[in-house]
């Protein structure tokens, strides 16, 4: 079903792709919010990955849509990153301004919001595979297809993540 929407989406049928932004907008979304992008630019960062799925959509020719979807969503975030860097402040500003993510309630319950942040506070070779592997059920070797390293790379990253997520645990427990 997916391969034939790609295909005559590659073929111009706008209907097709507009199917496939129907399908995927939501794990889109979910996962640049899970990457630390601010609820506020969650919609600009996704209508950026669908141009740019929509300008190479002609260029996918291997692998599952859906792991080339992730590896655009993923260069999406860490370009949007670079260029937040450069307002840094403002952003900043904005931030503290902002009311309680909307995303949060949408995505997590009260008990999975400290999850989340923990998560946020992981370095970004760590929170992607957990992200991938947990929220979006990808296994192993697609996520080491969308990061593009090899599959023990993942699994030597999960087993570090998961260390770092249990000892952030025990000093929540051990304040309480």
């Amino acid at each position: 079903m997916e391969e034939q929407l790609v295909l005559r989406a590659k073929q111009g049928d706008d209907e097709a792709f507009s199917q496939l932004i129907e399908q995927h907008l939501k794990t889109v979304e979910k996962f640049a919010y899970q990457l630390g992008v601010h609820h506020m630019h969650v919609e600009d960062v996704t209508q950026e990955v669908f141009i740019k799925v929509y300008r190479f959509l002609n260029k996918h020719n291997r692998g599952k849509f859906t792991t080339w979807l992730y590896s655009i969503t993923l260069n999406v975030v860490r370009d949007f990153y670079r260029s937040e860097q450069r307002q840094k402040r403002k952003t900043q500003a904005l931030k503290q301004m902002a009311p309680q993510s909307m995303y949060v309630e949408q995505f997590f319950d009260e008990e999975s919001k400290v999850l989340h942040e923990f998560i946020q506070s992981l370095d970004e070779k760590y929170k992607i595979p957990i992200i991938l592997h947990y929220f979006h059920d990808l296994p192993y070797q697609e996520i080491a297809e969308v990061l593009n390293v090899t599959e023990g790379a993942v699994k030597t990253r999960m087993l570090r993540a998961k260390k770092q997520l249990k000892g952030k645990f025990e000093k929540v427990g051990e304040q309480l």
